[in-house]
Formats: structure tokens, sequence, C-alpha cells
């Protein structure tokens, strides 16, 4: 009789936990999930007689991927002008003196039908008291080199389906992966879309500040993010979904997959990096086991979602 007394506590107990986070997890879920398409000027500053505006996504940069969109006008004939030999460099400043940057597109593309400059930035970290950016430009208009600099302020990110993570692998390297799609999932196969990018290690002194050489990025190259989907919340037993695919690079560089999304919630993507060659360079498998009631375990290497 006691036994049974103490298993009908202990699924009373499960019980309401689960509805416990159950709340909360519903709550959370209160909160819209934005949504942008259209670019706007983010930035803009002038050199000479020209203006150099860069667009981003609403406007805002924020934290994680961002595509940039960059105009040179000429201020005298108001005509949108074609730039060569354009560049582009973020630099973080911390307080203690340190600057480093976040992986990029150094030289940037011209687009000819619309008539701008095409590029990203993948920023690391939000602009605060103790860490500043500033975004250092170069570019070639009528035979004559332009160099301009000027302060920008990096946002939150408020769309978790755009989080990032960096860190450093098993091979030493510093790495970042940062989701670029969907931006607002639905339940269903979903084509997940992320940038992987490597620090380039300077081989040689640097030069003048800023020196590129001492803050150059790269997307890597041939190799797989192993994706394993589950809802971590204790009140969801750490489950997963079926017809998920790893995530392997496209010819733009970019890197992608499929994730199941079966139901809205939280949910966390637990990744297993592989290099070329097929080794780990970040991740660890996590359970199969269903755990309603406790908060399942995420690989040392994910990222969150919330839809």
């Amino acid at each position: 009789m006691k036994s049974f007394q103490f298993f009908v506590i202990a699924i009373l107990f499960v019980i309401t936990s689960c509805t416990i986070d159950k709340t909360d997890y519903e709550a959370e879920l209160e909160s819209e999930v934005p949504e942008f398409y259209e670019f706007k000027e983010a930035t803009s500053f002038t050199s000479g007689s020209y203006k150099i505006s860069i667009e981003a996504l609403n406007g805002i940069f924020y934290k994680g991927y961002n595509e940039l969109h960059l105009k040179v006008v000429n201020t005298q004939t108001n005509q949108v002008v074609t730039p060569s030999n354009v560049t582009f460099l973020p630099i973080l400043s911390n307080t203690d003196g340190s600057k480093t940057s976040c992986p990029h597109e150094y030289n940037l593309g011209y687009d000819a039908v619309n008539k701008y400059n095409v590029g990203y930035s993948v920023f690391t970290t939000e602009s605060s008291t103790a860490t500043t950016w500033k975004l250092y430009v170069n570019f070639t208009a009528d035979n004559q080199i332009y160099k301009v600099e000027k302060d920008i302020t990096v946002e939150k990110q408020s769309n978790k389906n755009l989080n990032m993570t960096s860190f450093t692998g098993k091979d030493n390297e510093q790495y970042v992966i940062a989701l670029i799609a969907p931006q607002k999932p639905k339940v269903a196969e979903n084509a997940l879309v992320a940038g992987i990018y490597k620090y380039n290690k300077p081989t040689i002194p640097a030069g003048v500040f800023p020196d590129p050489t001492q803050f150059s990025y790269s997307k890597v190259s041939g190799y797989t993010l192993k994706l394993d989907p589950r809802m971590p919340e204790p009140s969801m037993g750490n489950h997963s979904s079926p017809n998920n695919k790893d995530l392997v690079q496209q010819n733009d560089g970019l890197y992608q997959g499929i994730v199941n999304y079966t139901m809205t919630g939280n949910w966390t993507l637990n990744f297993i990096l592989q290099n070329q060659n097929g080794l780990i360079v970040k991740g660890t498998l996590v359970s199969t086991d269903f755990t309603p009631g406790v908060e399942g375990v995420k690989s040392e290497l994910f990222i969150d979602t919330l839809f």
C-alpha cells in the first residue's frame, strides 16, 4: 500500500512539474516572432562629393547574420555611381583596448541590376559600453581612392530563429555558426540555412591599422553540420521529429538542410560539426530517451530557437 501511495505521489509530482513548465513555456510564446523583408538605410557617411549608404533588413544592424547593400551616390549630381575596389571591414573594440572582427565579406561584389554592392557581416555581439563597433570602408571612384570610417550600433537579435554561436573547435580554430533562414518557421519541414565561418589566423605581422590580414574570416568548405532538433522543455520530454536532414554546403557557400518542426515552441538545434575528413570539430550526441518532467540534455554545440 505504501509503495502504491509513493507511486501516486511521484506521478502527481511529474504532472505538476510539467504543468508549471508548460505554463512558463506558453507565456514565452506570447511574444510574436518578428519578420523583416525590407532593406532600409542603417547608416550613412560622406567622403568628398560622395555619400555612402549601407542598408540592412529593417534598417538595423543585428547580432548575427546581416546581408548588407552598399550604395554610393554623387551628392553633386544625385546620381548613383559604380565604385570599384569596394572593401568592408567591421572592427570591435573592447574597453581593454583589444580589437577583433567578425565573419564578413571584405571585397564586396556588385549587383548591376539594383546598382549596389552586396556583402554580409555576422556581428558576434551587441554594442554596449564595453564593446563598440566601427566600419572601415574603402572604394575607388573617378580614379580616386576614398577611405571612410563610421561608428555603428549593433542591436540584440530578438528573433531566436536567427541566433548564432561562436566557439573554439577541437582543432583549436575559432568558428562561428549563424542561422540565416527561416526567419519564421512553420509547423512543417523547413529549409534550414546557416553560415559556418572560421577565423583565418594571421601568418604575417600586422601592418598599418586596420590591416585586413589580421581580421580575416572565411566560409568553411566541405564540412557537414549534423542536426538533431529537440524540444528540451521538461513538459516536452526532449522529443525530436522525423525527416530532418543534416546541413551540407551549397554553391553559394552557405549550408542547408531540413528541420522538421512538428509543433510551435522552444526547440534546440543540437549540432555535431564534422570537417571534410569526417572528424568531429565540435558537438556531442544527445540522448534519444523520452524524459517527461526533466529538461533535455543538449549537445556541447547547439543553438536555441523559438517560434
